[in-house]
């Protein structure tokens, strides 16, 4: 048995359902059966409860053989490093004496911090909590910036004419997207050929700086528009406005300054190991592009 924690996001889903159609036994967590009607209907056994709830883990992780975990975002909450470590401790809990043996970690480059990462240090903490279950072996997943959450600036472009974030305009940025990293979480779990404690990058088809980016997305949407690197503060200030909590805010402008500095992909290097096929150009075309023209 598999348990996927996530079932129904952007990497679970894929997951859950190339495991049912390899004829692997999954328990997809949900937190509402209607969500998770579509795997049910692949032959998923439903989970239905929250990573909160450390009751609800202990009996769903239970006898399963492997496990996906992820931390999701939480965006109505004033501390998110506490949120984060509640559900670590929730995972810890319930994986120890469950019988899994097997533990394959949505993580993310940057987590070899401690600080200075924002959300990223919460998955430092992740990665070194997991270590403390006995029998546990775990892979965990260090993904570049996911290519997805350009679809968060098409207000600002639409608005504006520009996207920006506080990165340096040069700096080259693995990109990649969510549907490669379900890819290798399914490689891994069908094999489960990993022992003890390791990581492995997941880097997407290349490295691109924001101006390269950002002229990828306006040649395939047909409008011109620019990257402009924001001022931490009116970073901030664009973030609060749009309804985060300053926590959140902070902690974003704390992970962009990680990666200015050099400290966030330090370890990281580009290799044929760490590169997954599809590449912004795809994206741009299949995805943003359709995104893009459906926000009037």
């Amino acid at each position: 048995m598999y348990v996927i924690t996530g079932a129904t996001g952007h990497t679970g889903h894929i997951i859950a359902e190339e495991l049912l159609a390899a004829g692997k036994k999954v328990k997809a967590v949900v937190r509402n059966a209607t969500k998770g009607a579509a795997l049910a209907e692949k032959g998923a056994q439903l989970a239905v409860g929250d990573l909160e709830d450390a009751a609800f883990l202990k009996e769903t992780f239970k006898g399963a053989e492997a496990v996906y975990l992820m931390v999701p975002p939480k965006w109505n909450i004033t501390d998110w490093r506490a949120y984060q470590r509640e559900i670590i401790q929730n995972f810890v809990d319930a994986l120890q004496g469950s019988g899994v043996k097997y533990a394959v970690v949505l993580s993310s480059m940057g987590a070899h911090m401690p600080t200075g990462a924002g959300p990223v240090s919460g998955l430092y903490d992740l990665e070194q909590a997991l270590k403390t279950v006995e029998g546990l072996n775990v892979l965990n997943l260090r993904a570049g910036y996911f290519m997805e959450n350009f679809f968060g600036n098409i207000g600002l472009i639409k608005a504006a004419g520009i996207q920006g974030y506080t990165l340096n305009a040069d700096l080259k940025v693995p990109l990649v997207h969510t549907h490669d990293i379900a890819e290798v979480a399914v490689k891994h779990l069908l094999t489960l050929d990993f022992k003890g404690h390791s990581h492995v990058f997941v880097a997407g088809a290349a490295d691109y700086t924001m101006k390269e980016a950002t002229a990828i997305l306006s040649d395939t949407v047909g409008k011109p528009f620019q990257y402009v690197q924001f001022s931490p503060e009116d970073a901030r200030a664009g973030m609060i406005g749009a309804g985060l909590p300053e926590t959140i805010a902070d902690g974003y402008n704390e992970l962009f300054a990680g990666l200015n500095s050099g400290e966030y992909l330090n370890g990281y290097e580009r290799d044929a190991t760490n590169t997954t096929p599809t590449t912004l150009e795809d994206f741009a075309k299949k995805e943003f592009a359709v995104a893009f023209n459906a926000v009037s």
